[in-house]
C-alpha cells in the first residue's frame, strides 16, 4: 500500500463523529478523513470518490448503519466496515454483512489502532487479489474480528466475547461450548469451522472435541498411555489425542 488510508466516518451524533474524526486524523495509518452525517449523505461521498473503509454508527435516523453496510456488498468493490456503537449487543449483526470490526462508543486509541490495522491487511489484501499470479507473491493476511457473538444464557439474546479471553471451546454436537473469563456460553458454529477461524489467533485442536487458546495454556502434561492433558491458567486439564502430543509440544516450546 504506498500511501496511508481513505476513512469515511459516518455518525448522525456531531460530538462523537467530531471524537472519531479527531483520533483518525491523528493516526499515522490514515492519510485522508471525510464526515457524514447519515446514511444519505455517505452514498454521496461513496459516488464521489474511493474510501479504503467506513468507521460507520450502527442506530442512525432514517437509513440505519447496518441497512447501509448490506447496500455496499452490492459495489463491485466495497469498502471495508468498522461499526461503531454505544450498545455492544447492537453490533452483533456485524458479523452478518461481514464488518471487518466493531468499535464500542467512547472509542479509545488503542482500539482504533487494532481496527486501522484490519483495514490496512484488507486493503493488502485486497491488491494482492487484484495482482494475482503476477504479484509479487506476497501472501494476502486478512483478520476477522476478535469478537464472537454467543448465545446468552441470562434472558436469551446475544453477547460478543473478545477472543482474547476465551480458554478453551469444546465440541457439542452442531454447537460448541465457550469457556471464557466471563463465564460459558454456547456458540452456533461447529468445532471444526472454528477451527478454521480461530487458527490465526493461537488456537490449536488438541483433540476430537476441544479447541484450545495456547496463550491460556501453561503446562502440557504427558500420560502414561503416549496421550497428555494440557494444564490450563485456571487448572482445567483438557486431554490432548495422542496424535496431536508432539506437535503440540513443538507449538509450546517455539
Amino acid at each position: 500500500m504506498s500511501s496511508g488510508l481513505a476513512i469515511l466516518a459516518v455518525d448522525d451524533e456531531p460530538r462523537a463523529l467530531t471524537d472519531i474524526k479527531r483520533l483518525l486524523e491523528t493516526s499515522a495509518s490514515v492519510e485522508r478523513v471525510a464526515t457524514a452525517t447519515s446514511a444519505k449523505e455517505a452514498l454521496v461521498y461513496l459516488s464521489g470518490g474511493r474510501y479504503d473503509a467506513l468507521f460507520l454508527d450502527v442506530a442512525m435516523p432514517e437509513i440505519e448503519g447496518m441497512a447501509l453496510a448490506r447496500l455496499l456488498r452490492r459495489f463491485a468493490d466495497p469498502p471495508a466496515v468498522v461499526f461503531l456503537t454505544g450498545h455492544p449487543d447492537a453490533a452483533v449483526e456485524a458479523f452478518e454483512v461481514q464488518a471487518l470490526d466493531f468499535l464500542v462508543k467512547p472509542v479509545t486509541r488503542e482500539r482504533l489502532e487494532s481496527a486501522l490495522t484490519r483495514v490496512e491487511q484488507h486493503v493488502r489484501g485486497a491488491e494482492a487479489a487484484k495482482a494475482g499470479p503476477t504479484g509479487d507473491g506476497a501472501e494476502a493476511t486478512v483478520t476477522g474480528p476478535d469478537v464472537v457473538a454467543v448465545d446468552n444464557p441470562k434472558g436469551g439474546g446475544k453477547r460478543l466475547v473478545r477472543l482474547e479471553t476465551i480458554s478453551f471451546a469444546q465440541a457439542n454436537g452442531d454447537y460448541a461450548r465457550i469457556v471464557c473469563d466471563d463465564g460459558r456460553f454456547l456458540l452456533r458454529t461447529p468445532l471444526s469451522q472454528l477451527e478454521k477461524d480461530w487458527g490465526a489467533s493461537g488456537f490449536a485442536r488438541v483433540h476430537r472435541a476441544y479447541l484450545v487458546n495456547l496463550k491460556h495454556a501453561v503446562e502440557l502434561r504427558a500420560q502414561l498411555n503416549g496421550t497428555a492433558v494440557l494444564i490450563m491458567r485456571d487448572d482445567t486439564e483438557i486431554p490432548v489425542a495422542r496424535r496431536n502430543v508432539a506437535a503440540l509440544r513443538r507449538r509450546l516450546h517455539a
